[in-house]
């Protein structure tokens, strides 16, 4: 749907927000009137792109104040008007979000690159002051991939290879898998067009091929939970194509992908989650090392759901995610789903969740504070939180995440510095393993103390991955 009119907008907020539609409107006729004779390089007016942006908020229910800052985003950068204008017009607020979307202007620069890497910063760290900067950035980035096609091939690459490296992991982050699936495959159709191509006609074909096994199993499983009264509504899922992309890359072939075909069920409520798991185990053979329960240990985006992958009709792999109605809305639209579950005090609740739940979110104010330069901030950003982690337990079963290549000297200052500091040694799966020891996902690591050590050596910060572990390191040997 890309010709958005104001009037599907208002229709959308319909839907949630009758009582705001006229600030709303005021924000867009605000938008068009500074806009006005801009073109976009599709040969549309410009305000087709803050329009479809709010349109983009609106399916998520965002609050008038980030709809507002999403018509509005451009605005700053693009026409003579300034932050003051619209605070004195629409609030501080509103001022603000759109004050944070906004580039960091050019004449602040020695070069390109440097602004480049300014701008990068300031988006990362937006988050730590309201995330509703990074939802309105994520919602202009999608838009602007949607219509990428008008721009050349040099910029298609650029913008796509940014949206993979940078926006991505911001989006899986905030628990944002659906912008987050969009986002990867409109990169890949521009970074690998072909290796696209080939992988979308394998899905089409595997998805007709799997049609009849898929809805003979989702009407089984109906009856089943129906006559056991478990309230439910059940989705076929198939991986997105940059998903099968990776897991080709790594090496699997195309029906050893467990999660490539997935029955979604959702059911009211917990208890009832692990009865449905029980009626599929009863009913069709698991595999089992690819069961995981991530409603008692969530992952650190906060997604919950159980996962079973069966053997289904014609021995084909079926995965299937069990959880509740509102762990489903959290599940494809991560933090922002509190617009639609908490109303009125979402922002509070998303920024406080972000502050007290989400370990990246110490990890970005860690890597903030170390870094004065841009351009060591975001490569430090890219290889620590951006790139590939691990996930291990504590003694307790908590899980903690860590970047790839860390070791349990990471572990153990991610825990607390007095660990870090009077670390002597650790135990990984009950082995003793050297300090410097790679971890891999599912380790299970215990870490031995001694209030009497001599504290860190010097040489450990060469062990390290995270900029925590590198900062507390440093400060003891000075001492």
């Amino acid at each position: 749907m890309n010709n958005i009119t104001l009037q599907d907008l208002v229709d959308k907020l319909f839907d949630y927000n009758l009582e705001d539609v006229e600030m709303i409107k005021k924000a867009y006729n605000y938008a068009d009137n500074l806009h006005a004779g801009q073109m976009r390089q599709s040969g549309e007016a410009y305000i087709s792109h803050p329009l479809n942006v709010a349109y983009i908020l609106a399916d998520m229910h965002a609050d008038k104040e980030t709809i507002c800052a999403g018509l509005l985003h451009d605005t700053l950068e693009d026409t003579n008007i300034t932050k003051e204008d619209i605070e004195n017009d629409f609030g501080k607020n509103i001022a603000n979000l759109v004050n944070g979307v906004t580039k960091l202007a050019k004449m602040n620069f020695s070069s390109k690159q440097d602004q480049n890497y300014a701008n990068t910063r300031k988006i990362i760290t937006s988050i730590t002051e309201d995330v509703r900067i990074i939802i309105i950035k994520l919602a202009d980035r999608l838009h602007n991939m949607r219509t990428l096609q008008f721009k050349s091939e040099f910029k298609q690459k650029e913008n796509a290879l940014e949206t993979i490296e940078i926006f991505v992991p911001l989006a899986y982050y905030i628990g944002a898998y659906r912008i987050k699936s969009e986002l990867e495959d409109l990169s890949l159709q521009y970074l690998k067009p072909d290796m696209y191509k080939k992988i979308e006609e394998k899905k089409i074909k595997l998805e007709e091929a799997s049609d009849t096994c898929l809805k003979e199993m989702l009407e089984r499983i109906k009856s089943l939970l129906s006559d056991k009264e478990i309230p439910n509504e059940i989705k076929v899922r198939t991986k997105n194509i940059y998903g099968i992309y990776k897991r080709l890359n790594d090496g699997y072939r195309l029906f050893d992908i467990h999660d490539l075909l997935a029955l979604k069920i959702m059911v009211d409520e917990v208890d009832n989650c692990y009865r449905t798991l029980g009626v599929i185990h009863s009913e069709y053979r698991p595999i089992n090392d690819k069961f995981k329960d991530y409603i008692c240990n969530p992952k650190t985006n906060m997604y919950k759901s159980l996962h079973t992958t069966v053997f289904g009709l014609d021995d084909r792999l079926v995965q299937t995610q069990i959880r509740t109605f509102d762990m489903d809305k959290v599940a494809s639209f991560g933090l922002t789903a509190y617009w639609s579950l908490e109303k009125g005090g979402a922002r509070d609740i998303m920024q406080n969740d972000l502050r007290e739940k989400f370990q990246f979110f110490k990890s970005l104010a860690e890597i903030n504070t170390m870094f004065g330069d841009n351009q060591q901030f975001v490569k430090q950003v890219k290889s620590e939180l951006f790139s590939d982690k691990v996930y291990v337990y504590t003694t307790k079963g908590d899980i903690i995440e860590l970047p790839k290549g860390a070791t349990p000297i990471d572990f153990a200052y991610k825990i607390h510095t007095d660990i870090g500091n009077t670390m002597v040694g650790a135990f990984v799966n009950d082995e003793y393993v050297p300090i410097d020891y790679i971890l891999h996902n599912k380790d299970r690591v215990r870490i031995v103390t001694d209030d009497l050590s001599f504290g860190p050596r010097e040489d450990w910060v060469d062990k390290v991955q995270t900029s925590l572990a590198k900062r507390k390191i440093k400060e003891f040997n000075k001492r």
